[in-house]
Formats: structure tokens, C-alpha cells, sequence
């Protein structure tokens, strides 16, 4: 019999709870709709969600046995006795001759699957893994280096409540970023008491229903920002009252915002500089501004600087720390926190001598990190729920440098891109096959946290994450039986008395790394129903209810220690979610670094202050390719199957109406788009939407799978195969995926160059 069960969608940050009915064979996916039950989606959906069943059963390269490469460069299946002794050995051997440094870990979970990735650490600290990346550091880690030198807590937009919300580089009608992201958008645009300003040099879905549409030139966004900063310091707009009060640095900041060329920015950007001045002064003008940055200026030029001048908007305007602006949020993990070094100062990684931010060494880096002679270079990788050979900037060069490698291992659900060249391939459980949760919890007041129950049994032969790392930490040596039996002794006294005895673990800082298989094993067989993946939320509902007491304590939990015992109870039984924590905004003020902002990031303003004048090579590269767009079918990559996408089949590369029209190209024809990275052949589709000489692909394309007789088809361009490692944010090494010089070439006898 058909039965409804909760779980949520893994296709963007915002894991909107849905509802599965499962089919009798118990595991298709005959329907999926909203959970009207959840807390934070409350029965919303987008389109994408309800083609999931295409990633738990569509045609993916699914792995179902552990599996070895052998000489002649095939694999083999084998047992996981023999598959976890061999890796076990095999990383020992690596870290005896090199160090357990030269072992590195990237990946950890995709948008919905963190909770796997939250035993990684232990397999870590087993064999002495220092440095590790994930996609974060593709993205985020600029925002989060800023927003460390700013604020001292990582901060987000209330977009629901705010009067006027300001995206830059985002179309949240694609890629969410808030729940209920397609409602609240048209509710401001259907209200005339509130706006909405977009910049983007694409038309997109916001830009439709927005106010503002600022469509700026490629790469332009950091030119566009000063303008808006410093009309705000021309006009008198800012909030001299609020930032006299709540913030530091702003003497510093306006010196340079004085000197800012206003006219002459406009003109690089190439807005109308009236049409500027007036979604300025809407902006200033408004009782709440929220702000959210996205892929658009996080992946392309003068990115981090672009992220300090945004926040420097919103912040001279006073919006900060009341409704319908930003706010800082608590959560059950510490994504997006990071210690905002100096420039130069922190960590950074072995070879290159990159800054690692929160945590995290800069993909772009990774290649060169193993494709040297550097006695420090990385020996082997340890890649968990991630497709680097696809995902991150040239392809090429991260196939080359996985093939020199002593020993990867590869953990994921499909025979990805990146597993193919792997020494071993650890099949994992799908994400509605086990117990699994997001760390992405931003919401404000009300924080929601959703551990996803199974709503499928797993096929024999494959494992979730947790019992992986268990097994490689416990062949490592680290852990034993003997480890385990004081806090099985304690558990039968009670939670309390475990409580106790897991605080003297966490005291020794080596058996601390390891805390979570020690909670995978003991507390985890006694929690019921296969639960046992959910141990490691015991140990952060107790650390969430320590950092934020009066935030769990107004969401019904009490104080003490048994806040953090009836929160933990709380997330196991709550199977559509539950509010963790409940705040006021003031509670911002509270998080923040001495409790103020730090206006001025010395490096940042003395790059503000001598801005280039634009260098585009517009003769032998007279396009800018977005290399990676999200469109209506596209999401990240756990997706194999090509058939979910009822729309752009086959990945488009979009370009204006002016420019086929200027060429002669039609729907459909193909072309030759080369960039320094590579070049590719991928049909042509002509949009009013984009501005000439932009072009985009979209992302989520060039995956090869199986089709029904067996033969390997790919379907689109893969869109790291035209971007270069080198093309990266000089502060913390993100990728310009969305600013790749290029040039057309039609697919024809003649070739003729366009």
C-alpha cells in the first residue's frame, strides 16, 4: 500500500520539507508534493523538488559494492572488510612516509546531506588529515572573510519582512537562498509599499518582477556598488545617528567614498546614472533593506571586494539588527564562521600559501598544491559526497592531478566523474536511505532544524557515511572496544551521567577529534529505529543550547543541561522539523564583535580607492561567459539523470537577440565557444534576456550516464571544462566562473569565425 512520508528536497540550501508517496514496491517515488507540516517551507515547493524521484531512481551509474581499481586500470567488486582494511593500510602507509597532512579531505555533503559529513573529522584526526575544501570554498569564503573583519558572526537577510530587498548577483527565483523564495518575491513586486532591486547583467526571473533592474555589464559589479556607496555620502543618505552608535571605522570609509568617480563608474558599468540615483535613494529611503549576494558577484572579478561595498551599503543606511534587514542567526553548526585574519595573516595552505578560511584551503588552489615537486605537496585524497573533476574549475587539470595522486578514495552514491578515477569507490546510501539533516539553518527569529528520517530501505551492499568513517577510524587503531566501554557504562546510568563522561573526552583535544564515532557507537545503538547517524546531534543540540541559552530557552526548551537533552529529543522525533531556537532581533547586536561594526577593512578600502580602469581584451576575447547559470532545470549535480529536465534538454548556451541576430545564428545552431581553459561545440539560444556580448551555459551539465542498452551518453557542456584554475579572487582564491573571456566560432565547413 502507497503511504505518504516526510522528508525534504537536497536541490538548494533551503531543504524545503516535501512529502513522498512512496510506491508499493517500496522505492519509487510516486508523488511528491509540499509538507504543509514543516516549519519553515510550509507546503511551498518549486518545480525542481518534484523530480526527485530522478535522483533516487533515474539512470545514475547507482554503486551497490565496494569497488577497487585493478592493474589493467578496471575496477572490481569487493567485500567491505577487505575494502576498509585495504584503504586503512593503504592512507597509513601514506601518512608514515609524508605525514597525515599530505592526506587531503574535500567534500563532506552536498546542499542536504551534512549529517554524514559530520564524521569526517574523526576519519580526519585518524589518520592525521590537517587540510581539507568543499564547494563552500568555491563560493562563500569571501563573504565569510568579510563578514568576519565586519561583524564577527557571520550575518543573513530577512527578505521576507524587508520593505526592500536588494539582490546582487542572485535570482533567488532559481537558486531560493530564503524559504518560500517564488511567494515572497511576488508578494513585494504585487506590493506598492515595497521594492526590489536587482543587479545582474541578465534579465532574469527577479529582474522581471523587480523595481530596479540594474543591468550592468559582465564583471562590473564592484564599479556599480562604489557608485550607489558613494551617491549615498553625496546625497546625505546614510544614517549618521545609527552609525554613530553602532559602528566604528566610518571616518576611514567616507574619505574614499568622497572620491569615487560616480559619473565615471556608471559609465564602466554601463547603467543609466539617473536610474542608479534613483534606486539609491529607494534604497536610503526605506525603513528595512535586505540584502543577499549570491554566485554572480561570489564568482567573478574583485568578488570579496564586491561583498565588503554591498554590506557597506546596507550599512551606512543603518540595516542591521531590526525586521526586514540582517540579522544574526544561531545554528546547530558553525558554517559561514570564520576568524578574519589580516590579509597575509592565518592559516594558509602548504605549497601555494593560500589563506585557508573557515577552514577551508581555496579550490582553485588544490591542483597546484599536488601538481609540483613540493615536498608538501598533497599525496592522496579523500573526496566524500563531491565531484571535483566536474565541479571544480579546469577539469583538465584536476583529472591530471587525481591521476598522480598515490591514493584516492571516493565515498558517493553514482560512478561520478571524479569516482572514475579513483583507487577505491565506497557506495553510500542515497539521501532518503538514511538518516541525514542540513547544517544551512538560517532562519530568524525562529531557527528550524530538520532531521530527515528514511523513507526507503537502502539496497545490500551499501553503507551510510557514518558507519564508514566508524569502520576506517576503528582500522586505524584509534578507537577499540576498550574506548568504548567507560561510555557505555555511563549511558546505562542515564543520559546525565553520559553527558558527564563525554565531557571528559571532549577534555583530552586528541580523543576530542574522534568524539564523533565515539558517539556513533554508543549513544547511537540506543537511540531506536536505526537512528544511531543522529548521535552526533546530541553533541550539538548540548553545544547549541551552551552557545545560545536564552534562544533555546524561548523555544521551549528549558535551561541547563536539559535544554540541551529535550532539544536533542526534540530533533529525533521531529520528523517534518522543529524550531530550535526563537530570537529577537536585537539579539543581533549581542553576537557581534564588541557588539558594533567594523566599517573599514584597511585592504579592501585601499582597492576601492585606485579601482583599474577596465582592461577586457575585447579583440581576441569579445564575449564574457557566465560558465554556470541556474535555469529552471538545472540544480547541483546529484541529478545524473538527463531526463528530469523538462525544459533546455540539451544546455543551451544563451546569448542577446542583437548579437545572433549581428551573426547570422539561429535557434539551435551550433557553435564553438572557446575560452583560455578549452572550447566546446553546444547549440545556441538567442534571449532578449541577456545583454550583447554576454553569454551563459548553464550548470549542472556534462555528466555521462548509461542509457537503457548500456552506452555512456553525456548531455551538455560541462562548463569547468572552458574555466582556468589561475582565474581566481586574489584575497581568498574563488573562481570567476561567472567572468571567462571567450569567443565564437560557427560549426560549419568554412568555420567562420564570429
Amino acid at each position: 500500500m502507497s503511504e505518504w512520508r516526510p522528508t525534504a528536497c537536497v536541490l538548494c540550501e533551503c531543504n524545503c520539507g516535501i512529502q513522498v508517496l512512496v510506491g508499493p514496491d517500496g522505492r519509487s517515488f510516486e508523488k511528491i508534493r509540499g509538507d504543509k507540516l514543516h516549519p519553515a517551507s510550509a507546503g511551498y515547493t518549486c518545480n525542481k523538488a518534484l523530480q526527485l524521484d530522478h535522483y533516487q531512481n533515474g539512470r545514475t551509474g547507482r554503486l551497490t559494492a565496494p569497488l577497487r581499481r585493478r592493474p589493467d586500470g578496471g575496477f572490481e567488486e569487493i567485500d567491505w572488510d577487505t575494502a576498509i582494511s585495504e584503504i586503512a593500510a593503504r592512507l597509513r602507509e601514506v601518512g608514515e612516509r609524508h605525514g597525515g597532512e599530505s592526506i587531503f579531505y574535500y567534500g563532506g555533503g552536498g546542499q542536504g546531506n551534512h549529517l554524514g559529513g559530520a564524521y569526517a573529522p574523526a576519519t580526519m584526526a585518524a589518520f592525521g588529515m590537517r587540510y581539507r575544501s568543499s564547494a563552500l570554498a568555491q563560493e562563500k569564503t569571501g563573504e565569510f572573510w568579510v563578514g568576519a573583519r565586519m561583524f564577527g558572526h557571520p550575518v543573513r537577510a530577512d527578505v521576507e519582512h524587508a520593505e526592500v530587498a536588494f539582490f546582487v548577483g542572485k535570482n533567488p527565483y532559481q537558486s531560493h537562498g530564503f524559504p518560500r523564495a517564488r511567494t515572497v518575491l511576488k508578494e513585494i513586486s504585487r506590493d506598492p509599499n515595497r521594492s526590489m532591486i536587482v543587479l545582474d547583467p541578465v534579465r532574469t526571473e527577479t529582474a522581471e518582477l523587480a523595481d530596479f533592474h540594474l543591468q550592468l555589464r559582465p564583471g562590473t559589479d564592484v564599479y556599480l556598488l562604489s557608485a550607489m556607496a558613494a551617491i549615498l555620502v553625496r546625497d546625505s543618505l546614510i544614517d549618521e545617528v545609527w552609525l554613530a552608535e553602532h559602528a566604528e571605522g566610518l571616518d576611514e570609509v567616507l574619505a574614499v567614498l568622497r572620491a569615487v568617480p560616480i559619473e565615471k563608474y556608471c559609465a564602466i558599468a554601463d547603467v543609466d546614472l539617473e536610474l542608479v540615483t534613483a534606486a539609491t535613494r529607494r534604497l536610503a529611503a526605506a525603513e528595512s533593506v535586505a540584502a543577499l549576494e549570491d554566485l554572480g558577484v561570489q564568482m567573478n572579478r574583485f568578488s570579496t571586494v564586491v561583498s565588503y561595498i554591498e554590506k557597506l551599503v546596507w550599512l551606512l543606511t543603518g540595516n542591521l539588527g531590526k525586521p526586514g534587514t540582517q540579522y544574526a542567526f544561531t545554528g546547530m553548526a558553525a558554517i559561514g564562521h570564520d576568524r578574519g585574519h589580516r590579509a597575509g595573516e592565518g592559516p594558509k595552505s602548504p605549497v601555494v600559501g593560500a589563506p585557508i578560511i573557515s577552514g577551508l584551503v581555496p579550490c582553485n588552489v588544490i591542483t597546484e598544491e599536488i601538481l609540483t615537486d613540493h615536498p608538501d605537496r598533497y599525496r592522496a585524497m579523500f573526496i566524500e559526497s563531491s565531484n571535483p573533476v566536474h565541479s571544480l574549475a579546469d577539469s583538465a587539470r584536476m583529472r591530471e592531478a587525481l591521476e598522480v595522486l598515490e591514493l584516492v578514495v571516493v565515498i558517493d552514491v553514482a560512478m561520478t566523474e571524479t569516482a572514475r578515477l579513483a583507487d577505491y569507490v565506497l557506495p553510500a546510501a542515497t539521501q532518503f536511505e538514511k538518516y541525514e539533516a542540513t547544517f544551512f539553518n538560517f532562519d530568524f527569529p525562529r531557527n528550524i532544524f530538520h532531521l530527515r528520517h528514511p523513507v526507503l530501505s537502502a539496497p545490500d551492499g551499501v553503507l551510510a557515511e557514518p558507519e564508514i568513517h566508524a569502520r576506517l577510524v576503528e582500522a586505524a587503531g584509534v578507537l577499540t572496544e576498550d574506548d568504548y566501554a567507560p561510555l557505555r557504562a555511563a549511558l546505562e546510568q542515564g543520559r546525565q551521567a553520559f553527558a558527564m563522561a563525554f565531557l571528559g573526552v571532549l577534555a583530552d583535544r586528541q580523543r576530542a577529534k574522534l568524539a564523533p564515532v565515539l558517539l556513533y557507537r554508543t549513544l547511537g545503538p540506543t537511540l531506536g529505529n536505526g537512528a544511531d547517524a543522529a548521535a552526533m546531534l546530541w553533541a550539538a543540540a548540548y553545544n547549541c543550547a551552551r552557545k545560545f541559552p536564552e534562544s533555546v530557552e524561548r523555544a521551549g526548551y528549558g535551561t541547563g543541561l536539559e535544554a540541551g537533552e529535550r532539544l536533542f529529543e526534540a530533533i529525533l522525533t521531529g520528523e517534518h522539523g522543529i524550531v530550535i531556537t526563537e530570537d529577537d532581533y536585537e539579539v543581533t547586536w549581542n553576537r557581534l564583535r564588541d557588539n558594533k561594526v567594523r566599517l573599514d577593512i584597511a585592504e579592501l578600502l585601499a582597492v576601492l580607492a585606485d579601482l583599474p580602469e577596465s582592461d577586457d581584451d575585447v579583440d581576441e576575447w569579445p564575449f564574457v561567459l557566465a560558465a554556470g547559470e541556474r535555469r529552471a532545470f538545472t540544480a547541483n549535480t546529484i541529478v545524473r539523470d538527463p531526463r528530469w529536465r523538462k525544459r533546455d534538454s540539451g544546455g543551451t548556451l544563451r546569448m542577446s537577440s542583437a548579437d545572433a541576430e549581428r551573426l547570422g545564428l539561429a535557434v539551435g545552431d551550433l557553435v564553438r565557444v572557446t575560452t583560455r581553459g578549452g572550447s566546446a561545440e553546444v547549440p545556441v539560444e538567442p534571449s532578449d534576456r541577456m545583454r550583447p556580448g554576454h553569454l551563459s551555459l548553464p550548470n549542472g551539465f556534462g555528466l555521462s550516464v548509461a542509457d537503457p542498452d548500456g552506452i555512456e551518453i553525456t548531455t551538455g557542456v560541462a562548463p569547468n571544462e572552458l574555466t582556468e584554475f589561475d582565474s581566481r579572487d586574489e584575497w581568498v582564491g574563488t573562481p570567476w566562473h561567472k567572468y571567462v573571456p571567450a569567443r565564437l566560432d560557427t560549426v560549419s565547413a568554412d568555420s567562420v569565425p564570429v
